[in-house]
């Protein structure tokens, strides 16, 4: 239990923000699992169309620090390059 007031007020920001990461972290794994549902039916056009949304969704939630900017990057181009083999 937190014995200062500063303590209590920290807990309370910790579990808000807690749960914003947990939201940001589900709108990331969505994002994802969209695009690779369009890569697995080789929907080339629809998966085009949608990786500008896609890399803008991913990288607003790694510069809140949810994620880090490395591993978005890595996966928009990961997905970048199997768009491109279709």
């Amino acid at each position: 239990m937190p014995n200062t007031k500063s303590a209590i007020r920290r807990v309370r920001r910790v579990k808000q923000q807690t749960q914003v990461n947990r939201a940001r972290k589900t709108r990331y794994k969505s994002a994802i699992k969209h695009m690779y549902q369009l890569i697995l039916k080789k929907q080339k056009k629809e998966a085009i169309n949608y990786l500008p949304k896609f890399h803008s969704q991913l990288m607003k939630i790694a510069k809140t620090g949810a994620v880090n900017k490395k591993t978005a990057s890595r996966k928009i181009s990961r997905v970048t390059k199997k768009i491109n083999q279709l």
